[in-house]
C-alpha cells in the first residue's frame, strides 16, 4: 500500500542513532551467514533459532541436532533472522525511515530495550494465538510494528515521503500511512482468525508489537519529550490571545487625541 522513503524530522537530543544502525547492520549481518552457509544451515538455523510455539510450550520437542540456545530465548533470536531478502529490506527500510527518530524521544538503552521487548511481544501474542504451532515464527516485523506504533504516538503529523501503490511519491503527514498500515495488520489478522489458516505472514506477531509499542513509548520517552507533535516535529504551540490596547492618558497640555482600535493614531481622512 505504502512504501516509507524518507521523513522531515529531524534530531533533538541525540547526534546519531547508532542502535538503529547497530540493529540493521546485526540484522544484515545474520542474514548474510544464514544465506552464504546453503540451504541446510539455513534451515537448521530458523529450527534452532525461530520460534516455535509448539516446542518454548513443551508441546513438541525439537531434535538434538537443532537445540542451539535455550528455548526461552528464540523470543528474541527469532527477530533476527529473515526468509528472504525482501523480507529484510522491508524491515529494515521501516526501521530506517522511523526508528531514528523513535530512538531520539527514547535514548539510546531504552530505545534498544523498547525493540526487544516489542520483538518478544510478537512472539508471545504469536504464541497465544497458534499454542501449538510448529512452525517457525522467524523476522524483525514484530519489533518493526511496535517501532510504527511509538511513531504514530510521537509524530503524527510529521511530513514523510512515502511510494503509494508502490510507484506514486508523495509527501503527507506520517499519520496517514501509519494509521492505514495498523488497520491492515489488524483486518488481516482478524481474517486470519476467522479463516483458521495458518499464513505465512504473522499478522499475530504484528498486533503484538503494536500493542506494545503503543504501550511502552508512553513509559520509556525521555522526560519533556511531548506526544502528538506538530507538522515540524514540535507540539503545536499555545495560541496567543492578543490583548486589547491600554489606552493612554494624554500628556498634560496636550490635545486628546482619539485612541484608534489598533492602539495607534487614526488617519486624517481627506476630501
Amino acid at each position: 500500500m505504502f512504501i516509507p522513503l524518507y521523513d522531515t524530522n529531524r534530531l533533538r537530543h541525540i547526534r546519531l542513532q547508532y542502535v538503529t544502525i547497530g540493529l540493521i547492520v546485526a540484522n544484515a549481518l545474520v542474514y548474510l551467514a544464514t544465506t552464504l552457509g546453503g540451504e541446510n544451515f539455513t534451515n537448521a538455523a530458523v529450527l534452532g533459532l525461530g520460534f516455535i510455539p509448539s516446542v518454548v510450550h513443551d508441546k513438541v520437542e525439537l531434535s538434538p541436532e537443532f537445540v542451539v540456545i535455550p528455548e526461552s530465548l528464540s523470543y528474541l533470536t527469532y527477530s533476527f533472522l529473515h526468509a528472504d531478502i525482501f523480507h529484510l529490506g522491508g524491515n529494515m527500510l521501516f526501521l530506517w525511515v522511523f526508528g531514528d527518530n523513535v530512538e531520539d524521544a527514547l535514548g539510546h538503552l531504552r530505545y534498544l530495550i523498547f525493540y526487544l521487548a516489542c520483538a518478544v511481544a510478537g512472539a508471545f501474542f504469536q504464541g497465544l494465538v497458534a499454542w501449538d504451532s510448529q512452525v517457525p515464527l522467524i523476522g524483525a516485523s514484530g519489533a518493526i510494528a511496535g517501532v510504527v506504533a511509538a511513531y504514530l504516538i510521537l509524530y503524527p503529523r510529521v511530513k514523510v515521503w512515502v511510494l503509494a501503490f508502490a510507484r506514486i511519491p508523495l509527501r503527507i503527514p506520517a499519520f496517514i500511512p501509519l494509521i492505514l498500515w495498523i488497520l491492515f495488520q489488524v483486518v488481516m489478522f482478524a481474517r486470519a482468525a476467522v479463516g483458521g489458516d495458518e499464513d505465512q505472514v504473522s499478522w499475530a506477531c504484528h498486533i503484538g508489537g503494536i500493542i506494545a509499542g503503543s504501550i511502552l513509548v508512553l513509559v520509556l520517552r525521555s522526560r519533556g519529550v511531548p506526544l502528538l507533535a506538530g507538522a515540524d516535529g514540535e507540539p503545536d504551540p499555545t495560541p496567543k490571545i492578543q490583548q486589547p490596547p491600554v489606552p493612554v492618558e494624554p500628556a498634560a497640555g496636550d490635545p486628546a487625541q482619539p485612541a484608534s482600535q489598533w492602539g495607534r493614531g487614526a488617519a486624517t481622512p481627506r476630501d
